[in-house]
């Protein structure tokens, strides 16, 4: 009788939250592989192949690239949207005890990158990314701090995923209030009355998803013409979701559950496969000690553990918030550094906010280094830190029984 093989372990890790980070490191790598072989040329001219239809009146037709920064991250917006009103309903940031914290350390590190930015940049071709380093990449950070297991505090990686929702929440609205193109003001007309027919929806007790999904199609056609950037239709679309504070699965929770994985496991994948084909050249080294390196380098390696710690702490000592249970000051420090893996949010504004081509290339090239320094810093910082309070734990014990 053969073998039965116990498929249960690769289902557990498939559907941890391991596996979205690790997808997407994968697909960093064939991307820069790619990019840095005879295939770079091909795989450039598929990116600007245009799909799609135009009439009179509808303007569907774009490049390939152009559909998935402006359409499916749209999606991946509408998860992150999702997320943040759902922590808000019934999450870590429905306890204004627990969501001070992460809400202030959200802040400092999205101040303290975008100064230290500011002020290598100010006055130069390169001053309006000050947002590139203000981003924290939810998928790559809670990756690797769950590769981490039980060496941290659970609340510690509860503590990270608030902290990393409200630096998004932070960063679409410095997207919709500074990454803007010139306002279409029928557009936003035509966007404004879709979203108050889904607030009426809302408010009325309709629960089914269809009445929601359909409407925000059109959404998103009026705000991508509209010169706001596309992505905010998912933001704003996810805020008219149903909702509840019960334990009853309410519509957003289906939502949720429905599109996480297509997010994790395909379209943030094919996001980094298509904005990551950075081909490498001797000069990039420089690049990193020009005012736009050292911007995005020292705001994402420094800037950000620096400002989550400074404003954690004035959290604590004000009595607004406290440390998450079983942490300690040390944990805040390495959880700052994976907090400054920029990655996905940080490439996407610097879509946005750099025109210049050869900028995009020597910002993506100091997005990645800095991502990848935070991101074994913090795990070695953490995992150190793990095994000295155990070293510290037996030290003790052979005391006590010594006596």
């Amino acid at each position: 009788m053969a073998k039965q093989i116990n498929l249960k372990p690769f289902r557990d890790f498939f559907l941890s939250e391991q596996i979205g980070g690790i997808i997407l490191l994968f697909c960093v790598i064939i991307s820069l592989s790619v990019a840095n072989s005879s295939l770079a040329n091909s795989f450039e001219n598929l990116l600007e192949t245009n799909l799609g239809f135009s009439t009179s009146n509808i303007h569907l037709e774009y490049s390939i690239s152009l559909w998935i920064n402006d359409g499916l991250m749209a999606i991946f917006f509408l998860l992150v949207g999702l997320e943040i009103k759902r922590e808000i309903i019934e999450g870590e940031l429905s306890n204004p005890k627990k969501a001070t914290m992460p809400i202030m350390a959200a802040i400092g590190g999205m101040l303290f990158p975008a100064a230290i930015y500011a002020f290598f940049n100010t006055g130069t071709l390169t001053a309006n990314g000050w947002g590139i380093p203000m981003a924290t990449d939810i998928a790559f950070a809670l990756g690797i701090i769950s590769l981490l297991g039980k060496r941290v505090p659970a609340s510690l990686k509860v503590f990270l995923a608030a902290l990393a929702i409200a630096d998004d929440l932070g960063a679409i609205l410095v997207i919709a209030l500074f990454y803007t193109n010139e306002l279409h003001w029928m557009q936003l007309l035509y966007s404004g009355g879709i979203l108050a027919i889904l607030i009426i929806m809302n408010q009325s007790g309709v629960k089914k998803l269809i009445f929601y999904i359909i409407p925000g199609i059109f959404l998103w056609y009026f705000v991508h013409h509209s010169g706001i950037h596309a992505t905010i239709a998912g933001v704003l679309l996810a805020l008219t979701i149903p909702s509840n504070p019960v334990k009853d699965t309410s519509p957003l929770e289906k939502l949720e559950h429905f599109i996480v994985r297509p997010v994790n496991f395909l379209i943030m994948p094919i996001f980094a496969l298509a904005n990551t084909n950075i081909r490498f050249e001797d000069k990039m080294i420089d690049g990193l000690y020009s005012p736009l390196g050292l911007g995005i380098l020292l705001g994402l390696f420094v800037g950000k553990p620096v400002g989550i710690f400074i404003f954690s702490w004035l959290s604590v000592k004000s009595g607004l918030g406290s440390l998450p249970s079983g942490a300690n000051w040390k944990h805040i420090i390495g959880l700052g550094f994976l907090a400054g893996i920029g990655f996905t949010m940080s490439i996407f504004i610097t879509m946005l906010s750099l025109d210049n081509h050869e900028f995009q290339i020597e910002a993506k090239f100091s997005i990645l280094v800095a991502s990848v320094l935070s991101g074994i810093i913090g795990y070695i910082f953490l995992n150190v830190l793990h095994k000295k309070k155990i070293k510290g734990s037996d030290s003790r014990m052979i005391k006590v029984e010594s006596i």
